[in-house]
């Protein structure tokens, strides 16, 4: 909770070391990654996701691609509750590798958590549908001819 603040700071060079410690945290266990719901650390990541600098996006789609890596199929619905997927298909198409790769692998985390989901529904994966209604598909698509 008391990186949150840090996160908003004015100082681009403390936001971004904010969100790395962040991502060493969301690497970490579920329990850690409620932890982090808990301190309501996602919303600002995602806000920062949306829209701060390039360096700072980069450091926060770490964090969030980590939690959905290692959290539950409840912290992941509550990263999309968020709002983690358009900003994360935003990400697809910065010129960017390895951010790509963490958005994707992010995305991927997603999409499979989508995909319980909808079977246990009976439904269609309503993630899947979010990704492609974002141009996520498109892009993805045309990742793959590069």
């Amino acid at each position: 909770k008391h990186l949150v603040p840090l996160l908003n700071d004015k100082k681009k060079g403390i936001r971004k070391e904010a969100c790395w410690a962040l991502s060493n945290i969301t690497a970490g266990t579920s329990q850690q990654i409620q932890k982090c719901i808990n301190n309501s650390v996602f919303p600002p990541l995602v806000a920062m996701l949306r829209g701060d600098e390039f360096d700072i996006k980069k450091e926060a789609s770490w964090a969030i691609s980590n939690a959905t890596s290692g959290g539950s199929d409840d912290q992941v619905q509550y990263l999309v509750d968020q709002g983690v997927i358009a900003p994360m298909c935003e990400l697809l198409r910065t010129p960017e590798n390895r951010t790509v790769m963490v958005a994707l692998e992010g995305l991927e985390n997603v999409l499979k958590v989508g995909q319980r989901l909808a079977d246990k529904l009976a439904q269609d994966n309503t993630y899947a549908i979010d990704v492609e209604e974002c141009g996520g598909l498109d892009t993805i698509e045309n990742l793959q001819t590069h």
